[in-house]
């Protein structure tokens, strides 16, 4: 009786089922749940990979056969491999229909975070996949397991097994040894007191067990047409520079050449020792640069290996290329009209510029000493919180730098006191008879308020005025920046005086937040 020929791929998904499976009868930690996200995760682009090959297997021995002298006689082939694709694809959309379902209870996917939202949903997936009476799911799940099976397997070739899919406990080798396990079902084995994400973890790996038998099926079909040769059909042009970025005046160097790719099968790309996806043939390489050890011109030199292992018609090859390339230093410049000096709690805007990174410039802030408000396109409002702020420029994920400034009190107002509309002086002084309104004005210093308008304006929260006649007090009053003195007109007597007194004066920030100043200013108005 043939086995099955494993890839390592393929033994490290078998691995990574036995140890779900172990897992499964322990309390799961939140840290544990995390990992069999991860293992779904890493299962599902496995099964999408997988996928993508089978399809390229069958096209493959379709494309080959219709080359062939008769290609009637291969009718046959093509009718299995066809059979055997439709099988897997059965397969898989039911299970897939279950893992929406799953993911259902589990309260569906957190769009911010792209998990299900509830991982540790135990009663939901029971009734599910098990149900009171036993009538769950996964039993009818277990049907299409078990068919599955005895179908590919006719469509296999002779002497070829292929191992059970729905498993009991007693027919699986490490719940068969567990005394709390031994006695389940299928069914029971893989969903009782099983967290939602657990349970997509398992239905996962299922799917990677039917690919992969497709995937046995459909190479011993493509052995019988000679499909498993590399056929390069698709052929493009390409270009290999010397370096990336260059400098002006310098030549540029570069080759030219056809490359090809092919449809009837998909090579293993590795970028330093790790996969890459492949599309149409090709890696497709995207990776974070990092810096450091930049040269008088600004630039790291860098590079990166790439490999490409593929079957050729006398066995596994291994294609590698160590490929060059510079990382450009980012700078920036900080533009704001308050240099070199912001001021203490107000709102300090700033522009970083960076005309170098150009469309990829999109940086974030963070401050200490203080908080920085991130606006568009490199703009951020400066809040300082003490003597010294330092304003971090961060872009994609990467430190840039860090711009330390001064920080220096908001300047006193200047306040004024003005009578029925005009400025009051202390040497001319003002009709006994006719004032009828005293007001304080607090005004901003000119310079504050032309960098700083949102935090720049002041007013009086309190005055204070009384009638004096020589050393007595005829009256007085106060009031919110301004008072009426009608009634103090009416006894005054040229000879008096009005004694002002500032009392309060605040100050509203950008934030629309009230602060007290600490004010103390005193007048006296003779009264003619």
């Amino acid at each position: 009786m043939a086995g099955l020929k494993e890839t390592p791929r393929q033994k490290m998904i078998g691995m990574m089922y036995l140890v779900l499976t172990a897992m499964l009868a322990l309390q799961v930690s939140d840290a544990l749940l995390q990992k069999f996200a991860l293992l779904n995760n890493s299962l599902e682009t496995a099964n999408q990979s997988a996928s993508d090959k089978n399809k390229g297997t069958l096209k493959g021995i379709e494309d080959k056969i219709s080359e062939l002298p008769n290609p009637a006689a291969y009718a046959d082939v093509k009718s299995k491999a066809n059979q055997a694709h439709q099988l897997a694809q059965a397969a898989v959309s039911e299970i897939e229909d279950l893992k929406a379902k799953i993911v259902e209870a589990g309260g569906g996917i957190d769009p911010e975070t792209g998990q299900i939202k509830n991982p540790k949903e135990e009663e939901k997936v029971f009734q599910l996949m098990i149900g009171a009476s036993k009538n769950g799911a996964a039993y009818k799940l277990a049907n299409t397991l078990n068919d599955y099976v005895a179908k590919i397997t006719a469509l296999s070739d002779k002497g070829t097994t292929f191992p059970q899919l729905a498993l009991s406990a007693s027919e699986d080798p490490i719940a068969a040894k567990d005394a709390n396990q031994k006695n389940k079902d299928f069914a029971e084995l893989n969903f009782a007191q099983t967290p939602a994400v657990a349970a997509l973890a398992t239905l996962s790996q299922k799917q990677a067990e039917v690919r992969r038998y497709e995937s046995e099926v459909l190479g011993q079909l493509a052995a019988k047409v000679g499909a498993k040769e590399v056929k390069f059909d698709k052929v493009f042009a390409q270009v290999s520079a010397n370096a990336n970025t260059v400098v002006a005046g310098m030549d540029y160097e570069a080759e030219v050449f056809i490359a090809a790719t092919s449809s009837g099968f998909s090579p293993r790309m590795s970028l330093n020792g790790s996969s890459l996806p492949v599309k149409d043939g090709r890696g497709v390489i995207k990776f974070k640069t990092s810096g450091g050890e930049y040269d008088k011109n600004g630039l790291a030199r860098k590079s990166y290996t790439a490999s490409v292992s593929y079957m050729s018609p006398t066995g596994p090859k291994t294609e590698s290329i160590v490929k060059e390339y510079f990382v450009l230093k980012p700078t920036y410049n900080i533009e704001t009209a308050t240099l070199p000096a912001l001021y203490l709690g107000c709102a300090n805007k700033l522009s970083v510029v960076s005309p170098g990174l150009g469309s990829l410039w999109n940086p974030s802030f963070s401050a200490d000493g203080g908080e920085a408000i991130a606006g568009d396109r490199g703009k951020v409002t400066l809040v300082p919180s003490a003597a010294t702020v330092t304003l971090n420029v961060t872009n994609g994920g990467i430190l840039l730098g860090k711009e330390s400034f001064k920080v220096r009190r908001v300047p006193r107002p200047d306040v004024k006191v003005y009578g029925n509309g005009s400025e009051l002086d202390e040497k001319r002084g003002a009709s006994a008879t006719g004032l009828r309104t005293i007001e304080a004005r607090a005004l901003a210093d000119e310079s504050f308020k032309s960098t700083n308008p949102d935090d720049a304006q002041f007013r009086v929260s309190e005055i204070y005025v009384a009638l004096a006649r020589g050393t007595r007090k005829v009256g007085d009053m106060t009031g919110q920046g301004s008072v009426n003195v009608t009634s103090l007109a009416q006894q005054a007597q040229p000879g008096d005086r009005y004694y002002i007194k500032i009392i309060g004066v605040q100050r509203r920030n950008f934030k629309g937040s009230i602060e007290n100043i600490p004010y103390n200013s005193e007048k006296n108005i003779p009264l003619n």
